[in-house]
């Protein structure tokens, strides 16, 4: 499989997707991951990327021309190539759409920076993908989300591929509980029959579990609220942020 990103700081890449099992298919040729510079698809001595908003407002916006040329030139040399902008308007990146993904041959994975993108560049891309409703500077980190989670379904690159059927979000739910040694920490032990060798009734209790956080979320994902320390440390949509994935209820008002 062949995954573009097409970002102004292709440098980033391939960053932490340098390691581990993402790492490895990249060795072994199961995986390529290729950054492209968008500015290599502007015009003039300085490249430009970006301008101001028509009406006036904070930020600046990814004009249409080096995105649009940029998505075409791929189109045109892989027909096959499947667009997708990382947009906080898209559909929420589940296991479902990674593994949807993962099926194509070909991916281009456009990071939007500054405010956001040019709506005409967006309509040319024609399908958006959001990471989930936070604010990030840049679609690049959200990019290495979809490409981690895709790359992992992709045959040969788990050593087992028994160990993605029991994983978070697989057919089977949420991952049960995982113990290993020492079996008594402190007094905390573990589960008696995780010890018992009867594998029947292991694979039950880990279903049992796993349906039992299903049907009652996840209580290790509950947290005290994080705040922060200083008011103005609050996530805001400067001038110098792109909303990757902004939470939906701004969308309207940060249009």
């Amino acid at each position: 499989m062949r995954v573009d990103v097409l970002s102004i700081f292709p440098e980033v890449f391939p960053g932490p997707l340098a390691v581990g099992v993402v790492g490895r298919a990249l060795q072994r040729g199961l995986l390529e991951v290729h950054a492209l510079d968008l500015r290599d698809h502007a015009s003039g001595r300085h490249r430009q990327v970006d301008d101001v908003p028509f009406g006036g407002g904070a930020g600046m916006v990814l004009m249409p021309a080096p995105l649009i040329h940029a998505v075409r030139e791929a189109r045109a040399q892989d027909p096959r190539v499947r667009c997708i902008l990382m947009s906080p308007q898209g559909r929420r990146l589940t296991q479902a759409v990674a593994a949807e993904l993962a099926a194509e041959a070909h991916l281009l994975l456009v990071c939007g920076r500054y405010q956001g993108v040019d709506e005409r560049a967006r309509e040319e891309i024609g399908e958006e993908l959001s990471a989930g409703d936070f604010v990030i500077s840049g679609g690049e980190v959200a990019a290495m989300l979809v490409v981690e989670a895709v790359a992992r379904l992709l045959p040969g690159v788990v050593g087992s591929p028994a160990s993605l059927q029991g994983e978070t979000f697989s057919e089977l739910g949420f991952e049960p509980p995982l113990y290993t040694r020492p079996a008594d920490f402190e007094g905390r032990t573990v589960p008696e029959v995780l010890l018992s060798g009867n594998h029947a009734a292991i694979e039950r209790w880990r279903r049992d579990r796993s349906e039992a956080l299903r049907r009652h979320g996840q209580p290790a994902a509950v947290r005290r609220p994080v705040t922060s320390a200083h008011p103005s440390e609050s996530p805001s949509l400067d001038a110098g942020e792109y909303a990757g994935v902004r939470p939906r209820a701004q969308e309207e008002t940060l249009r």
